[in-house]
């Protein structure tokens, strides 16, 4: 590993590792990359780069056809590997390379789960939908890396393309098929070429780092999990640190953005581009992870990498959007904190986009800021870059900030409470008001979607509180959450709850939301029924976020019970009571000692 590293030279002005490529100097010396201020240089030419085409034997046999599967390999490495010089690797592996299949989603407009109407609660299927393909192999990171010294390594997921095997949306092969590939580059498993002749990667230094977006970055975090000895750094971009939290919200059965209906068994079927027969592989996918209660299994078990962070060898370099509502930002902040607690070196890059790359948000910063990485973690380089803040957020007028740690350090949670008027517009307090014993109500209607309700002046299908108009700028810095006394007239309900920002000419601007399962108040593994007309105390956790309400604006509290775009959809008519005294918004922000009373 990096730490080993006998050849660590000295940080931030580096001398080169040798001045020019030897094809300009010593022609008996092997060529090397050159560092200069604690970056490699672009100093070798990628359209002289050497490619190869191969497949790496993985140990699991996940087409059951008797033999270990294949994984189907692209080298790109620089020419000067064919004179002697030795590169490391950034490894890209993706079930997307070969695209994907007409796929028909889950029905999502029926009935929700109870207990003992368990057989009249079968899943259907509805509507088509193609999930776009989130990474093609024309990659633009690729000229970038050759130019300084490094290899470019794509590999084929388990069940697409021409890999063998089949695919199971986060299962223990597709993780064992992707790591295959870390040890062939260290020498541990065998690979060859489409003639049969053995293939190996005696060019390769064995440093690998692993990195992509979505899928493609989830599969980093899966094989770092395994400790694997030779992955030095991963870079995960937009990725998946549970499936459940993915499919799944406390028990409730949740799409991810743009996506309603899917699953990962529809997932599956959407990457399956390969000859092999996983017709039972898929079936078993549909089966094991259990639409009708969403509870937590071991089906989600096996696909949950936050139980394997302990293992972690490899430095993790995440970035993620704080407004992707397709991998949620739960997903980057819980991993961030799974690796703090275990004492794994970690940096976060939180930017205001969506579902996608940085280097299309801040090209320039974010190449110079991965190329030092990159230096450090595969070169050996101690360029300083261990020693810097380990948040970079952008805000949402553009600007970047850094800070040491995530959540903000200075966050402190307080708790609201909402006063009357809900159907309209009530309040949100620091102190309560005059509201014992006050109960409001809502009926289910998911033919409106969440924002409209928001943004609705009045509705009976939501309940809406706000705050006063802030007299100066607030951070929200974590995790808000929503406790809710409420109570059902039927067996069954969605709740979700929505934060929102009212600005001063009442536009209102959803920040983040949360959904659960009421039957799953106790356990996220386990359904409780709920007896209608009895209160409960339900929690709702939203999605992590960093957002600065501005001076003159208003925080919201939304709540309501099914979201058109996330959840399922039951008929309409399902009546929700609010008891607003015993309920509370726990939001954690950043102020000044003393100055939430100010503020709220």
């Amino acid at each position: 590993m990096w730490r080993a590293r006998a050849a660590v030279v000295a940080a931030l002005v580096v001398l080169p590792l040798t001045a020019v490529p030897a094809s300009a100097g010593d022609a008996t010396r092997p060529p090397e990359p050159v560092i200069e201020h604690g970056a490699a240089q672009p100093v070798f030419d990628a359209s002289n780069a050497v490619r190869e085409d191969l497949f790496v034997t993985a140990d699991v046999d996940s087409d059951d056809d008797g033999r270990d599967d294949r994984v189907h390999v692209q080298v790109v490495r620089p020419e000067e590997t064919e004179h002697g010089m030795r590169a490391p690797v950034v490894y890209r592996a993706s079930p997307y390379f070969a695209g994907g299949n007409p796929v028909t989603n889950h029905d999502v407009d029926r009935e929700l789960y109870v207990p003992d109407r368990a057989a009249a609660r079968a899943a259907g299927v509805g509507t088509s939908s193609a999930r776009s393909a989130e990474a093609e192999i024309g990659w633009a990171y690729q000229d970038f890396l050759l130019e300084r010294g490094y290899a470019v390594v794509y590999a084929e997921s388990l069940g697409s393309g021409a890999s063998e095997g089949c695919p199971t949306s986060g299962g223990r092969n597709e993780t064992i098929g992707a790591k295959s590939v870390v040890d062939w580059l260290n020498g541990r498993a065998p690979a060859h070429d489409s003639s049969g002749d053995p293939v190996t990667a005696d060019w390769s230094t064995g440093e690998v780092a692993m990195m992509g977006v979505s899928y493609n970055g989830t599969l980093p975090n899966a094989v770092a999990t395994t400790g694997v000895e030779g992955l030095e750094t991963i870079v995960p971009i937009g990725a998946i640190s549970s499936w459940y939290d993915y499919y799944r919200a406390d028990g409730a059965v949740v799409a991810p953005g743009g996506y309603q209906g899917e699953d990962t068994d529809v997932l599956a079927e959407y990457v399956h581009t390969n000859e092999r027969d996983c017709s039972a592989v898929i079936e078993r996918l549909r089966r094991e992870q259990d639409r009708l209660t969403g509870d937590y299994n071991d089906f989600w078990n096996e696909r949950d990498y936050l139980d394997e962070v302990s293992n972690i060898d490899a430095s993790v370099l995440m970035v993620h959007g704080l407004n992707d509502w397709n991998v949620k930002t739960k997903q980057a902040a819980q991993w961030y904190e799974a690796l703090r607690e275990n004492g794994v070196e970690h940096r976060v890059w939180w930017h205001r986009g969506g579902h996608l790359d940085p280097i299309g948000v801040r090209r320039d910063e974010w190449l110079r800021t991965l190329n030092r990485w990159f230096t450090h973690y595969l070169h050996g380089v101690d360029n300083g870059v261990r020693f810097e803040p380990r948040a970079t957020i952008q805000r949402a007028d553009g600007s970047w900030h850094r800070e040491w740690e995530w959540p903000a350090p200075a966050a402190r949670e307080i708790s609201l409470t909402p006063t009357p008027g809900g159907s309209e517009r009530g309040g949100l307090r620091l102190f309560r008001h005059g509201s014992t014993d006050v109960v409001e109500s809502l009926r289910d209607d998911a033919g409106e979607t969440a924002e409209e309700l928001a943004r609705a002046a009045s509705s009976p299908h939501r309940l809406a509180y706000f705050t006063r108009d802030l007299p100066r700028g607030v951070r929200i810095s974590g995790t808000a959450r929503a406790e809710l006394a409420l109570s059902f007239d039927r067996p069954a309900a969605n709740v979700t709850a929505m934060l929102v920002d009212r600005a001063p000419d009442g536009t209102v601007t959803p920040i983040t939301r949360g959904w659960t399962d009421p039957q799953n108040r106790r356990s996220v593994a386990s359904t409780t029924p709920i007896e209608p007309g009895e209160q409960y105390r339900i929690g709702v956790s939203m999605m992590p976020d960093d957002y600065v309400l501005r001076r003159g604006h208003s925080l919201g509290l939304v709540v309501l019970s099914s979201d058109h775009d996330y959840t399922l959809r039951p008929s309409a008519g399902t009546g929700l009571n609010l008891e607003l005294s015993d309920s509370e918004l726990r939001v954690p922000v950043v102020i000044d000692r003393g100055g939430r009373e100010r503020l709220f």
